[in-house]
């Protein structure tokens, strides 16, 4: 319909799939993905050792996992950025509603593994972490809605959107899991701002999350424990933070040298959520650098390739999933120089995890779907030919 309306750029009749994926995929960012893999590759070499040693497994049984699992969901990436628009759309409502599920009974079947915070479902062989899928399906809900919205006679997508938000939000603050509570409430702020929402309106919403920060520390010994370690003037050495602080005071610029660092012996989330503790110390501040740049041009590129959209879905959805992205990975590397509480956050393609890793992969496929280019010409194009 909006090539019909608009006007098209020529297409290549009968144009293999394969071919026209390449042609229009942002293929930068899909290398600086393949990148990240391969750093999380090399720094789960060096971190997960000392875990599977403690744990009686082979050296490089967590390494070798992890392996797999990102393997399959760079797989699930190319696949899913195969997809039309719609087809993500279908796919993502679909896996919403099976994650939603999920997350609703984790009170009843979850497990904590010891870590004070009901979040998985045990399997025997593994275990699954519903709020990692849920991620990527309430965005592309939540953009259907508010795309949906702006029509005329449209639903009050803007209203539901809220009302799932602020659900999701209460059953992840049950667990708790308040790192993924901020997070789908940043990309639903984030998706309502580009879909022209007051700021007088923003504004009260954010005063509402101070006010639920604030009810949450007084009602959460675990939650009030992160703050305080987080507010302390001075830190323990022998907490995770301490061991993080210390490792990436030690790596310097170009770190202690490949194996030699300590951190990994001490930090028992050193593969996972405090990877960039480990590559701090041992490869320094090179390394680390090089990681805040391709998480950075993968966002940007995105959002820039979304600012030529048309279609409101697309751009608020794709803005969701670049957004949503970035700033996992921004509050990932802030907890570990601490400039935010912990939060129990991996680093997207870089830290160990069954269920991050494949919910990093479907999301990505998901973005790189809506930021393909396709044949409607630009934004900019429609807007100076209104203008005449």
């Amino acid at each position: 319909m909006t090539e019909m309306v608009y006007g098209a750029a020529p297409v290549r009749v009968g144009d293999p799939v394969i071919p026209r994926w390449w042609r229009t995929i942002d293929r930068w960012s899909l290398a600086g993905v393949l990148v990240l893999f391969g750093i999380g590759i090399l720094l789960g070499l060096a971190a997960s050792v000392p875990l599977a040693e403690k744990n009686g497994l082979p050296p490089f049984y967590y390494v070798t996992r992890q392996a797999v699992f990102g393997g399959l969901a760079l797989l699930l990436m190319v696949v899913m950025s195969m997809l039309s628009p719609a087809m993500v759309r279908r796919l993502g409502v679909i896996g919403f509603l099976g994650a939603f599920v999920a997350l609703a009974l984790l009170p009843l079947f979850g497990t904590d593994y010891g870590k004070g915070a009901v979040r998985w479902f045990s399997l025997g062989f593994g275990s699954v972490q519903p709020s990692e899928f849920l991620k990527p399906g309430f965005v592309i809900l939540t953009g259907w809605l508010m795309a949906a919205a702006q029509e005329i006679n449209g639903p009050p997508g803007l209203r539901y959107s809220f009302v799932m938000a602020v659900i999701i939000v209460l059953l992840l603050a049950l667990q708790p899991d308040f790192g993924q509570a901020s997070l789908i409430l940043f990309a639903w702020g984030v998706m309502y701002f580009v879909a022209g929402a007051p700021f007088l309106l923003l504004s009260v919403i954010g005063g509402l999350v101070v006010t639920g920060g604030i009810l949450a520390y007084d009602m959460s010994e675990h939650f009030a424990r992160r703050i305080d370690g987080f507010l302390a003037a001075d830190i323990d050495p022998r907490t995770q933070i301490g061991f993080a602080t210390n490792a990436i005071q030690e790596g310097g610029f170009f770190g202690v040298g490949v194996g030699e660092g300590t951190v990994k012996w001490s930090l028992p989330d050193a593969h996972t959520d405090f990877i960039i503790a480990v590559a701090a110390e041992e490869y320094g501040l090179i390394l680390v650098l090089l990681v805040i740049l391709l998480y950075a041009a993968i966002t940007a590129r995105s959002l820039f390739r979304l600012i030529r959209e048309r279609d409101p879905f697309i751009r608020l959805a794709g803005t969701g999933l670049a957004c949503t992205f970035g700033v996992q990975a921004l509050i990932n590397m802030g907890v570990a120089v601490r400039l935010l509480p912990a939060k129990g956050m991996t680093l997207p393609f870089v830290s160990y995890g069954g269920s991050s890793v494949l919910a990093s992969g479907i999301a990505l496929g998901m973005l790189f779907a809506l930021t393909r280019q396709r044949p409607q010409g630009r934004i900019g194009d429609y807007l100076i030919q209104r203008g005449r």
